[in-house]
Order: structure tokens, then C-alpha cells, then sequence
């Protein structure tokens, strides 16, 4: 495997961008890994390793980088403490200025030999908003979107991820827990309504026994039946829609 960090310019900020490929092959399809409101970590690295590992180059943004790129302990969570800085980050984001970021790390890609487009976008939790708005913004670049427990996907608000779905082309997964206060049914039954509108293929899934960040590893709520269930759905959605590294 070939990793190494870049530093990206993003609205006047240096965004680092950690980056991982095969280290045999020629191009590799993109995947574009939006992170969760904790920040970047040793465990979504690794995640991107996994992705990379089958043949793909994933690129993982700090999204937090006009802030100095700060990261939260995970097991914090277990107590159901939620750090008031984390929180203040995660609702300062806004979709445009991820749109933003996802821009500058896309024009990085697209001068570099190895990179394939169009790709996929993936986002965790927090990242789920701002996926389906880089997939609506950028439609000729990705092919595949996918939003893992993804909360704030359901607002009264114009801009309402939700209603940037009818702007993407790519097909669309969407897995959730059995039970999640950030992601009720209600969200999801407004998701499918504006997937089924678009015409374009799409899943949605429930994963029974599951909580709120179930994919995490070292989070307290891992649940790796269902984690290895969405890995499947995830490399499933890469080959219908990605063209195979060459």
C-alpha cells in the first residue's frame, strides 16, 4: 500500500488530505471519505486501508481544517458526554463549505496519473449530510454515494440535505441503525420519497440490533455484524458503478 498526507488549499486553509492506494496497479477508482463529526484518527485511516486494499484510491479530507484540524477521543462517547467544542464544529459546518473542500481535493485527483474518476463518495454519520451535497454538486465526478448512519439528513430548512438528493446522479446507499434518535424512520421515509422521485437505483436498510455509529471499531456501539454487512452493501456499490483499477 502507498499512503502519504497533502496539503490541500481550501478557502485560504491547509486542508490535509490523507491519501491511500495499492501500491500495484496503474489508476484506481476515487473514494472520497467524508469523516464524522470526531475528527480524523488512527481508526479512519484504517477504514480507508480497507477500502484501498480491494483496489481503490481513498481520500480522506480533515474537514475541520479552518479550525486546526482537531480530533475528539471516541470513548468519551460511551458516557453520552459530548464535547461542546466537537459539537460547536459539527454545527458550524456548513454543506457549501464542504462542497468547497471536496472541490480542491477533486482538482488535486484529477492531476494525478493514478486517480480514476468518476468515483464514490462515503460519508459516517456527520459525513452523510455532506455527502449527498458533494455528490449533488459534483454529478459527473461520482457515480456512488453512500451516508452510514447519517443524522441532520431531514430538515425544515430550504437547503435540507434531503432535497439536494434530486441533484445527484450517483446510486445511493443509506444504512442506518434498528434505532437512532439522530436518524428516525420520519428521515428516512423523506429520503426515500426524494430517492424513488429521482428515478435512479438506490437501498435504503435498518440494521437490527444497531445503534448510532455501529461501523466504528473502537467505539462502544460497534456492531460488526451490521459493520460487515454495510462493508459488503459498500464493495457491492463500488463494482456496479466504478470501473475496476487498470
Amino acid at each position: 500500500m502507498i499512503e502519504r498526507t497533502v496539503l490541500l488549499q481550501s478557502e485560504g486553509s491547509d486542508m490535509p488530505t490523507f491519501l491511500v492506494h495499492p501500491d500495484e496497479g496503474d489508476r484506481f477508482p476515487v473514494v472520497l471519505f467524508l469523516m464524522d463529526a470526531l475528527g480524523i484518527r488512527e481508526e479512519l485511516r484504517d477504514m480507508c486501508r480497507r477500502i484501498a486494499s480491494v483496489g481503490y484510491l481513498v481520500a480522506l479530507p480533515n474537514l475541520y481544517h479552518r479550525d486546526g484540524g482537531p480530533s475528539f477521543d471516541p470513548s468519551t462517547l460511551s458516557t453520552g458526554w459530548l464535547d461542546p467544542r466537537m459539537e460547536a464544529l459539527n454545527d458550524a459546518l456548513s454543506m457549501e463549505m464542504t462542497v468547497t473542500d471536496c472541490g480542491a481535493v477533486l482538482a488535486y485527483l484529477r492531476r494525478q496519473r493514478v486517480a480514476r474518476l468518476p468515483g464514490a463518495v462515503i460519508g459516517y454519520c456527520m459525513g452523510g449530510r455532506h455527502a449527498i451535497a458533494a455528490a449533488a454538486a459534483f454529478p459527473d465526478d461520482f457515480a456512488a454515494m453512500a451516508s452510514l448512519h447519517g443524522g441532520r439528513l431531514v430538515t425544515e430548512a430550504p437547503d435540507s440535505p434531503h432535497r439536494r438528493l434530486a441533484g445527484m446522479r450517483a446510486e445511493a446507499y443509506f444504512g442506518w441503525a434498528e434505532d437512532d434518535p439522530v436518524a428516525p424512520r420520519s428521515h428516512a421515509q423523506a429520503v426515500e420519497s426524494a430517492l424513488t422521485a429521482r428515478g435512479r437505483p438506490y437501498r435504503i436498510e435498518h440494521h437490527a440490533g444497531a445503534h448510532h455509529g455501529f461501523t466504528f471499531p473502537e467505539r462502544h456501539c460497534y456492531h460488526k455484524p451490521a459493520a460487515e454487512t454495510v462493508w459488503s452493501r459498500l464493495f457491492a456499490l463500488f463494482q456496479r458503478n466504478l470501473q475496476t483499477a487498470g
